[in-house]
């Protein structure tokens, strides 16, 4: 189920999000959105919207503040590693805690958070993921050096995404990430 893709542009993430909800082979269009901003942050996540409900409206998101990889790493991973404890969604296998996968811009930096807290963010300045991420990949790197608008490229690779990907449907949805403050 979905596709959630990322880029940064002018100094700003923007994010774009599909709609659909999958159950096996069922589909339903979600009106909960799949991407939105948690106070500095744009966020967008795959996976489960039980997790995407506590990262919206559950997660007292951070400060960024310092080194942002470090930050990102520790202070963030850690609130975050509490809230889906605490809202029932964390898991542990083998020893190990797992939750899931999203995507998350602060300020000009675009991260994926993967199920096992690693966080890594993308050297060509986009990143997709879901059962669409691939198809959304081509489309973003087929349209670097066109000059085209950041919603223009999101939405070329949503709708890539969704051509291909029985697991992605519109509604599409956007959101762009706060200006790093002066």
């Amino acid at each position: 189920m979905t596709v959630i893709v990322g880029l940064v542009h002018h100094e700003r993430v923007h994010l774009g999000g599909d709609s659909a909800g999958v159950s096996g082979l069922g589909l339903t269009v979600r009106r909960d959105p799949k991407i939105f901003r948690n106070g500095p942050y744009a966020m967008g996540f795959t996976t489960s919207f039980r997790m995407g409900q506590l990262l919206h409206h559950a997660f007292k998101a951070p400060k960024p503040k310092g080194d942002l990889d470090r930050f990102m790493t520790t202070v963030f991973i850690d609130k975050l590693r509490t809230c889906l404890k605490n809202g029932g969604w964390s898991r542990k296998e083998s020893e190990q805690e797992r939750a899931g996968t999203f995507l998350v811009g602060i300020y000009d930096r675009l991260f994926a958070v993967y199920e096992d807290y690693q966080i890594a963010e993308p050297a060509d300045g986009y990143e997709a993921v879901g059962c669409g991420g691939e198809f959304a990949l081509g489309a973003l790197h087929a349209t670097a050096g066109l000059g085209l608008p950041p919603r223009r490229r999101l939405a070329l690779a949503l709708a890539a995404a969704g051509h291909h990907s029985a697991g992605v449907c519109e509604p599409f949805r956007y959101v762009t990430a706060r200006k790093r403050p002066s």
